[in-house]
């Protein structure tokens, strides 16, 4: 009974282990297939994402969409691409509101929507996982180095 017991204690942790790695995703950034903006670098999709610049780099307004808080590849996506963890971008967007300097980007319910909002809005610049990129968006960025 003790070797069943602890071999099941192993495989639960094997499992949870395996589980935990499924929950990281390879986040990319995208744009509308109609927007001029072909490729970014890592500092200007921070920038844009943590309110520091409005525009693309051609000059066109940048609308940038978010994921929910607690989302997974919305974590992903701030640790990789900012260097911000959820506690540190909550503090961020704190003080940029209070100081009157800007507003987060809109939440949209998840990467379905962000993908949908972005493809109909030339503007619009998000993040999904890479396996939901289709036709109707393009990747901008999808390695933050």
């Amino acid at each position: 009974m003790g070797f069943l017991k602890r071999t099941g204690c192993a495989v639960a942790g094997i499992t949870l282990y395996a589980g935990s790695t499924l929950v990281m995703a390879d986040v990319v950034v995208v744009v509308s297939t109609a927007s001029p903006v072909k490729a970014l670098a890592s500092s200007q999709v921070a920038n844009i994402f943590l309110g520091k610049a409005s525009r693309f780099p051609e000059g066109e307004q940048a609308m940038p969409v978010d994921q929910p808080e607690g989302a997974a590849v919305r974590d992903e996506f701030y640790t990789k691409y900012t260097g911000k963890s959820a506690a540190q971008l909550k503090t961020h967007w704190s003080k940029i509101i209070f100081t009157g300097r800007g507003q987060p980007p809109e939440t949209l319910s998840n990467s379905a929507e962000v993908k949908k909002h972005v493809a109909g809005n030339p503007g619009a610049i998000g993040y999904i996982d890479a396996r939901e990129v289709d036709d109707s968006v393009r990747v901008v960025l999808s390695d933050p180095q």
